[in-house]
């Protein structure tokens, strides 16, 4: 009796000691975004950080399809132990909203780890139009109904959810032009074959500043600091929008049932680096803005995100493609 009591507590000692030292193996973030964008920046960031501090391998794997379920899905069958981690974005409480029957729930199967930056949105015009404000948009949209098109980077992204949720709170009406990525819905923008476009600042940006385009506002909660003189939606004067805000924001997961030991670990040393000036100002130079949330704080925004968007879907009619 007194040996197999020994023995428990010897195992139980070990597996303390594993958990205290991790990492002991190379880590793996998975992001479901192609290389090169906000996403990919982001995860890369912090796997070179983390690398760094733990004197230990982090690896960024790129597992791109089906709007990013092929790669969650990946990391919810992954084992608990905090060495597969998941670069979460905005798009997949979207994929939650819009996908009744996925193999995995991105809210009960993954434990939020931290969110560390965002790439805001904005409505864009052809300068050809008249209006300058969002609040002389909104007041052409009641005019005129279901007579303006608008084009965003493609069916159920987070452009597309966002210009919804703005026709949903001001009970406005819009044609969809959806467009296969950003690049090419602000090109036609710019070129005069579409009028509106809902697409990220960053693709909006240096056409704004050319003449080009001419941004009404942004869908963040805040302004941008790579364009402070941008107002939100919020900022409109449209009453209906005074809580309007829609971030694409970028953080980590880890797979629900990772020892509590190693969650701590990875959620204190996300903060770490977040807070580092010199992530801040990689981030910066990337265009991206920063977002740190608490890992409280990110379960509690992807839960209302999920919640939300399935009243505007249904509203919507939208359906993946």
């Amino acid at each position: 009796m007194r040996f197999g009591f020994a023995l428990l507590i010897s195992l139980l000692a070990s597996i303390c000691s594993a958990q205290s030292a991790y990492p002991t193996k190379p880590v793996h973030i998975i992001v479901t975004f192609t290389p090169g964008g906000a996403a990919d920046f982001t995860a890369r960031l912090i796997a070179d950080r983390w690398s760094e501090l733990w004197q230990q391998q982090v690896i960024v794997e790129n597992r791109i399809g089906a709007g990013g379920n092929i790669g969650a899905e990946a990391v919810a069958k992954a084992p608990a132990d905090g060495y597969t981690l998941l670069l979460v974005a905005s798009a997949h409480a979207f994929n939650a909203a819009l996908y009744p029957k996925l193999p995995f729930d991105i809210v009960r199967d993954f434990v939020p780890l931290g969110l560390a930056t965002s790439t805001p949105m904005a409505l864009a015009v052809n300068p050809r139009m008249s209006v300058t404000s969002l609040k002389e948009f909104t007041e052409l949209l009641q005019a005129r109904p279901h007579e303006i098109q608008y084009a965003t980077c493609g069916v159920a992204t987070a452009h597309h959810f966002a210009m919804e949720l703005y026709k949903f709170q001001t009970k406005t009406d819009a044609v969809h032009v959806p467009y296969r990525g950003c690049g090419p819905a602000v090109v036609d923008a710019v070129g005069g074959q579409i009028d509106v476009v809902m697409s990220s600042l960053t693709t909006v940006l240096p056409h704004a500043k050319a003449g080009r385009l001419r941004t009404l506002a942004i869908t963040s909660e805040n302004r941008s600091p790579s364009a402070p003189d941008v107002p939100t939606f919020r900022e409109s004067g449209v009453p209906a929008l005074k809580d309007y805000a829609v971030e694409v924001y970028y953080g980590l997961m880890a797979r629900a049932g990772t020892p509590a030991e190693i969650v701590a670990k990875l959620q204190a040393d996300l903060r770490k680096v977040i807070a580092g000036p010199e992530f801040a100002q990689r981030i910066s130079a990337a265009g991206i803005d920063m977002f740190p949330r608490s890992a409280q704080q990110m379960g509690a925004i992807m839960s209302a995100d999920v919640a939300r968007f399935r009243d505007v879907i249904q509203q919507a009619g939208i359906r993946p493609e």
